[in-house]
């Protein structure tokens, strides 16, 4: 029986020009290349300048995924923008977005997720999609983490990074089978009693501050791994299939030993894991479409291949995506 899907037409990704290398971090804090390549598996990280909020960011990668998809952005009548690090209390960056890609119809909002956030959004436009509401949709993640970091804690500051990346989706009627292109199915969770394990010290109700990122490292790894396991399996028993038939793992780019213990534990071949976590650190809600775009322009992913990604978050929060690109 024939049924809607949410099918990836083009992808883009934006990272800021200013590079930072782990030997300039260790200049000012307490640490070294070989302390942070050994805990994290990260070299350097990009840093968005003084004038780059996050919406710029957006922006960039909207274009450069509308650009691939080849298709005009008044035909976007949805934008859902993952982000932990908006411009503004409110309005939502996904607004700004619209804006200024000249959209005057449809919807368009963030979404908080954390570092699950993509994921978050990318079921949250499939549910939509699905539904014959909206045709054609720009899912974002972007994030400035730079902006809520102390760069004088070396157990926070090593680790993330500033970057965006974006999907153009678009609602298509597919056969119905486990061959049909786009999102086959998406598995979300989370949990709030770990909330003090990884958050944001401040906000608007609380302390009428923006805050700063804090994280019990050693508790977010323990979780890490079963957490993305768990989902991941519910992903294969849905769609009947098992690791040896994804040709792509693009797991969220949090730690090289994360990603590491998890696809192994899955029993997928270390060949099939897109990792780009020594090249952009941590960046939260972008990293998994930013992979992605890597991906995809060094040739590795191509029409038909079936991508698996997976991103857990403070919360926690966790989920997956099984994709038929």
């Amino acid at each position: 029986m024939s049924m809607l899907r949410s099918v990836v037409l083009g992808c883009g990704s934006y990272l800021p020009e200013r590079v930072l290398c782990n030997a300039e971090l260790a200049r000012t804090v307490d640490t070294s290349d070989e302390w942070i390549v050994q805990r994290t598996g990260i070299r350097q990280r990009h840093i968005a300048a003084p004038c780059e909020v996050t919406s710029a960011l957006a922006i960039a990668a909207a274009r450069a995924a509308l650009a691939d998809a080849k298709i005009d952005p008044q035909s976007i009548d949805l934008i859902v923008l993952a982000t932990s690090t908006p411009d503004y209390t409110f309005p939502a960056t996904a607004v700004t977005v619209q804006a200024t890609l000249g959209i005057t119809r449809g919807a368009a909002f963030d979404l908080q997720a954390v570092c699950s956030g993509f994921v978050y959004a990318m079921a949250t436009v499939d549910g939509m999609l699905r539904t014959g509401a909206f045709k054609r949709a720009l899912v974002i993640g972007a994030e400035t983490f730079s902006r809520i970091l102390n760069w004088n804690d070396r157990t926070t500051c090593v680790l993330f990074g500033d970057g965006a990346g974006a999907l153009v989706v678009e609602a298509q009627t597919q056969p119905g089978a486990r061959t049909d292109r786009g999102i086959l199915t998406t598995h979300l969770r989370s949990d709030g009693r770990h909330r003090s394990k990884l958050y944001v010290d401040g906000g608007p109700s609380s302390t009428q501050t923006v805050g700063q990122v804090r994280m019990e490292g050693r508790a977010v790894f323990k979780h890490a791994v079963a957490m993305i396991t768990d989902v991941v399996e519910d992903a294969f028993k849905v769609a009947g299939i098992t690791a040896n038939d994804i040709d792509w793992f693009v797991p969220h780019q949090a730690n090289k030993r994360i990603i590491d213990d998890s696809a192994e534990k899955l029993g997928i071949a270390a060949e099939k894991v897109v990792t780009t976590v020594d090249q952009h650190g941590n960046t939260s809600a972008a990293s998994i479409p930013l992979a992605l775009d890597v991906a995809i322009k060094d040739g590795r992913i191509k029409r038909g291949d079936l991508i698996l990604m997976e991103a857990m978050g403070g919360g926690f929060t966790w989920g997956s995506a099984l994709v038929r690109w």
